[in-house]
């Protein structure tokens, strides 16, 4: 069975690439392209991980990420930060918000499918 990946970036460029790599792995992708949609739709389409951007308007990544590992409905899906924001500080920020994994941009697409096969 494909797993559902949920993908959150407010670039149309970058959604398309991951959701690209995603889908050529054999995955069901869903997209969102802001911290609140991303929230819907977890909780709505229940994916079995969520690569999510840190900067975008209106709630950022670490928002979601938080209001995600809160919900009980939402706590369980590791989420993985795919983001020009490289720095250990990055990381570490991410982690204490609940972040399973990071990825930076420019990413190649064997990064993605590392993250897929270890948390998703």
């Amino acid at each position: 069975m494909a797993k559902k990946v949920l993908v959150v970036d407010d670039s149309a460029a970058d959604l398309a690439n991951i959701k690209t790599v995603l889908s050529d792995a054999g995955c069901i992708v869903v997209t969102a392209i802001n911290g609140a949609e991303a929230i819907t739709k977890a909780k709505a389409e229940k994916p079995a991980i969520i690569f999510l951007d840190v900067v975008m308007p209106d709630m950022d990544g670490y928002e979601a990420c938080r209001q995600l590992a809160q919900d009980g409905d939402t706590k369980a899906i590791p989420v993985v930060f795919v983001t020009s924001k490289g720095q250990k500080a990055d990381k570490v920020w991410g982690e204490l918000q609940g972040a399973k994994g990071h990825i930076s941009k420019p990413y190649t697409a064997d990064q993605v499918i590392d993250q897929l096969k270890k948390f998703g």
